[in-house]
Parts: structure tokens; sequence; C-alpha cells
């Protein structure tokens, strides 16, 4: 990946801002980085905009550059800036999404594919579907009873997925059922899909617990219910992970008080860049994010969760690529092994055959006059003709 680069050497910045600030850099490398470090995550009222917030300004200082983290809403359009236009270096994205990205589901088929790697960990969501504090819905069977409307944001074809897949798995429901139970209600921002259970335009949605708007939301009149999806239900665990598959059930511990203790899944966020980064780029903000731990974890409750043990155990499940520079500085600290090349190694492989089968995909429509048209059932049919039988990402247990 390429930057706008320094004219002089990180070292020398570094010297700079420390005594400009007052601040001992965490680490002094001969690298030039680049003058503006542009970070993207989700929008304004997300949990990832605002612990990006929380430490971007301490890495400012450290390593003195400029940090701009920029609220792009659309998945889409974010994953765009990252792999094509390039104006964002870093990406926060949760691992289900960086499936469906990998894998062209939906919308993404349509975009030329781009290799991605993990960065570092950010955080790891909790998410379950929520109810009006009013509403007669209590548990999760309870939305088999009656026909219901369901908020589908439009905006990330994952969150589409657990809505439109997911749910209909956990209750054992055939399309049929699906088509004749649920009316989807359309949701441009995930704003505008969670509070359309206050709002009366719904009546449950997908939503994690740790975005301000559910605070917003829990202090409106009747407030709001979480259903449990109670982790104990194996086999609905099965078919829902069968749709799902980069979910993590476990008990709620973060966000709003009415969703703590209730059964949910963790999505887990990366901040995420593109393969052809520059191993240095990777490696020294992953020495920075382990260093610095200690000054900005207190930034922001999300921020907690970017120790390198919550990074260490997430790559203990993690079925995606991790960068060649993050690998170099967690060998040094002694937290990857051989078995990590192994496996780090076939999920290279694996992203590496969704890529060029999408590609040849994508030349193959090209040939034939077919635009990118994930509404189109002749480019999807070329699509899926190329990535049929392919092994997808899911969860390592």
């Amino acid at each position: 990946m390429s930057f706008g680069w320094l004219k002089s050497a990180l070292s020398a910045s570094l010297s700079i801002a420390a005594l400009m600030t007052g601040v001992i850099p965490v680490q002094a490398v001969e690298f030039e980085m680049p003058r503006l470090l542009v970070i993207g995550t989700p929008g304004t009222s997300s949990g990832s905009f605002a612990s990006s917030n929380g430490w971007a300004p301490a890495l400012q200082r450290d390593l003195g550059l400029y940090v701009r983290v920029v609220p792009e809403d659309s998945e889409f359009q974010r994953h765009r800036r990252l792999t094509q236009r390039r104006d964002l270096a870093v990406s926060s994205v949760s691992t289900a999404e960086l499936r469906s990205q990998t894998e062209g589901v939906d919308h993404y088929a349509t975009l030329p594919p781009a290799a991605q790697r993990i960065l570092w960990h950010h955080n790891d969501t909790p998410w379950t579907f929520v109810v009006a504090g009013d509403s007669d819905l209590h548990t999760m069977e309870d939305l088999a009873k009656r026909p219901l409307r369901v908020a589908q944001g439009q905006f990330s074809p994952t969150m589409m997925g657990a809505v439109r897949e997911g749910l209909p798995a956990w209750l054992n429901m055939s399309p049929e059922e699906t088509d004749a139970h649920f009316t989807f209600v359309p949701a441009s921002s995930y704003v505008e899909n969670c509070r359309s259970v206050v709002e009366g335009r719904a009546d449950v949605a997908y939503c994690a617990s740790v975005s301000s708007v559910m605070a917003e939301m829990e202090g409106a009149p009747g407030g709001i219910r979480w259903l449990s999806m109670d982790l104990d239900n194996t086999e609905a665990w099965d078919r829902f992970l069968g749709r799902r598959p980069m979910a993590v059930p476990t008990e709620i511990a973060m966000g709003v008080a009415s969703a703590r203790g209730v059964d949910g899944l963790a999505s887990n966020f990366l901040y995420v860049v593109t393969a052809d980064t520059e191993e240095e780029f990777a490696y020294s903000l992953a020495k920075w994010f382990h260093q610095a731990y200690d000054r900005y974890r207190g930034s922001h409750p999300l921020s907690s969760r970017m120790s390198l043990k919550v990074f260490r155990e997430y790559l203990d499940r993690s079925p995606l690529p991790v960068h060649e520079g993050t690998i170099r500085y967690l060998r040094e600290v002694g937290a990857w092994t051989d078995e990590d090349d192994a496996w780090n190694r076939e999920a290279i492989e694996r992203m590496d055959r969704w890529i060029a089968a999408r590609q040849a995909a994508l030349e193959e429509a090209r040939q034939n006059g077919i635009a990118p048209n994930a509404r189109d059932d002749r480019f999807m049919a070329i699509m899926n003709r190329h990535t049929e039988g392919l092994d997808g990402f899911r969860t390592r247990l």
C-alpha cells in the first residue's frame, strides 16, 4: 500500500514530538510513517468510532503525525475506501463483515476483490435482538408466535444476513415460513435500525449493547428489553452458526445495564489493512498498540479490549489471516508460534482462492457484457459457478 511519505525519518519526528509535548515516545524506529493516518470506522453513534477517537490522540502525540478518524456508516463504502479509493489506511470492521467482503456476499460481489489482513484486535461487540420495553415479546421463542416486523439494516450485508437468515434459522423456520411470518422493515443506518423498535416502526431489531444509541433508547419512555439467545439451546445455536459462521456465543457483560447478563453473541471487530500494506507500517502500529495500551485503555470502555491478552485469545479462534508486520511483532514478544504460522498460511491460501475465483468471475462477466449487479441473476450465476465448492471462513473452535 502506498502513502505520501514524510521527508524526514520517524525518529526525527518522534524527537520533535517529545520536545513539544513532553511525552516520551513508545518506540523509535527508522521508518517514515505517513503524515496523515486516516482510520475508518462505523458511524458516529458506534462504539468503534468513539473508542478509536479515544486512543487516536495518544498515537498522534507519540508518533508526531496527524490521525484522523473518519465515520463511514456504510460498510460497503468503507470497504471501497480502504481497498479501492485508498483514502483509508486502516479500517475497523467486524469479522462477519470481513468474511462477507472476502467471499463476495450480496453487493460485495460487485466490487473488485481485495485481500485484507488483521492489524490488531479492536473489540468484541455483544449483540442480540432487542424489543421495546412494553412489547409482549419476552423470549426468542416468542418471535415465532405471531407475524412480526423486523428491522433490516440496508447498509450492512452482515446485519441483513443476521435477521433474514440467522433469526429464521434460530427459530427453525423454512424460507416459506419466514416470508409468511416476517415483514422486513428497511433501515438506512445503524441508528435508524435500532431506534425503529422504540419509534414503533418495527417489533424487533438486531443491535449491539455497547453502541451509544442504546443508552438513549434505554432511557426512552418504556425503555427496551433484550431477548436472550440461551447458551444452552445448542440446537438453535447450531442452526444459527450455520448461517452466521463468525459469531461467538457469549453472555453479554458490556454495554447498557439492561443487556448485561443476557445471552447473546460476540462479534469481534478488528483493525484491518490491505494485504499489500507495508510490513514496517503494520509492525510499527502493532508495536504501539501493545506498548501504549496502559495509557489509552481508559479512554473508552471498548479500548480495554485492545490488550495483547484479548488479541491473543481471539487469535486462538480466528480463521482470518494476520498481516506479516503484526506477526513479526507478536513473535518478538513471544505471542506467536510455529503453530500459528500453520493456520495463518491456511487462512491466506483460503483468502487467495476466494480472491482469484471472484476476479475470474468478474472477468468472465465483463467479456460477456454483463455489468456487476448483485440483483442480476446472470451475473450471480457466473459468480456462484466460480466460487462453488470453496471453503468458507468460519470461527475455529
